[in-house]
């Protein structure tokens, strides 16, 4: 299930990587950069499983190509292990913002969990503000550089834990310093939004906004619990939301879909997907439908009008960027230009932004796909 690395596509003429993009799905202990972990081992004392950065790579490579994900987080015991001091996180978000920039994305969401990264003493509230101080010092830089971008985060409490209505309060607190949303992640299967009530309605008295990890690990029951328990507005990943169609004719490009009851909910009421197709694959989401990219059901639920968004998931753990999955997306189902924009375009109006920032997203993206070259 190794996937192939790709260049930087042209579609149209245009360079996939200079298209303004938006990404929601964007892990930040999964995005550490291969010669930052080994820095970071260094000064922290932890063993790193190579001794350099390619051979780091091939590591992950490893983790990311076992097939589930239970073994997928794996590998996140090493990077989250050299991120526990305030410079580290400090340099591995704003090492992000650069990455982001360069990937061409103008705005991103980018969770972590703070619970993880305070076992040498750092209280939350420094945690979250180490992060903050490396993604605005990421910003600047980019700007500076002409690449300008818009970051904020999310805030995840683990799911098999119990200080989820802890983190919950901290993203409250922080929601005017750089904090947009709140998630659940970990081990979905057997982990229900249901077991975290305490939080979800603490966050809804609050208006703070939810996406939760649903649909990956775990199938339509999970999703269920996600929109019911945790009151998402996004589903992470979501892909297992296909559970809940049955095909009953398919002929040529056309296909006959019976919709179940949730699957016409999400659908009906454009709740986004934050689907992340490598990662997918890697985890084996997608195995009931095939062990390749093109039988991810991507393709079926945007033809259906599903609200798919597109995402990297764990940028250094699956090997990619967001310029790599539109690339994977455009060689395995033919999209053109109208179809990238209007993942985009999903992704912008799915943000947890004020409504008129939103829309100055899209006019953004719009603006962009047509000063690359789109006419």
């Amino acid at each position: 299930m190794a996937i192939e690395s790709n260049a930087d596509k042209k579609v149209q003429g245009v360079s996939l990587r200079a298209l303004p993009k938006v990404s929601l799905h964007d892990h930040l202990d999964g995005a550490v950069r291969p010669q930052t972990i080994l820095d970071l081992a260094t000064q922290a004392g932890v063993q790193a499983p190579a001794h350099d950065a390619e051979g780091l790579r091939r590591w992950f490579a490893e983790r990311s190509g076992a097939g589930s994900l239970t073994e997928y987080l794996k590998a996140f015991e090493l990077t989250c292990a050299v991120m526990q001091s305030e410079e580290a996180l400090t340099r591995v978000s704003r090492e992000l913002v650069a990455d982001l920039a360069d990937d061409g994305v103008i705005y991103a969401e980018v969770r972590w969990a703070p619970e993880l990264h305070v076992t040498d003493g750092l209280s939350l509230e420094q945690a979250v503000t180490a992060v903050q101080r490396g993604i605005e010092e990421g910003e600047d830089e980019a700007d500076a550089a002409g690449r300008g971008i818009r970051v904020g985060q999310i805030l995840s409490a683990m799911r098999q834990a119990d200080r989820s209505r802890e983190i919950a309060e901290l993203a409250v607190a922080f929601r005017d310093r750089g904090v947009v949303g709140f998630d659940i992640a970990g081990p979905e299967d057997g982990f229900p939004a249901s077991r975290h009530r305490a939080a979800f309605d603490y966050l809804a008295q609050e208006f703070f906004p939810v996406t939760v990890h649903a649909g990956e690990a775990a199938g339509p029951a999970s999703i269920r619990s996600a929109l019911i328990d945790g009151r998402a507005l996004r589903l992470g990943h979501g892909v297992r939301i296909a559970e809940d169609l049955q095909i009953i004719d398919r002929e040529g490009d056309e296909v006959q879909v019976q919709f179940g009851d949730l699957a016409r909910w999400v659908r009906d009421r454009e709740i986004p997907l934050e689907l992340s197709p490598s990662s997918n694959l890697q985890t084996g989401a997608i195995a009931q439908w095939g062990d390749e990219l093109a039988d991810h059901p991507f393709d079926l639920l945007y033809q259906l009008g599903f609200a798919v968004t597109v995402n990297v998931d764990n940028r250094t753990a699956s090997g990619t960027s967001l310029t790599r999955e539109l690339t994977l997306l455009v060689d395995a189902f033919g999209y053109d230009l109208d179809d990238l924009e209007a993942f985009q375009f999903n992704a912008a109006s799915a943000a947890f932004l004020p409504v008129e920032e939103r829309e100055e997203l899209v006019e953004m993206i719009a603006e962009g796909f047509d000063a690359a070259g789109r006419r």
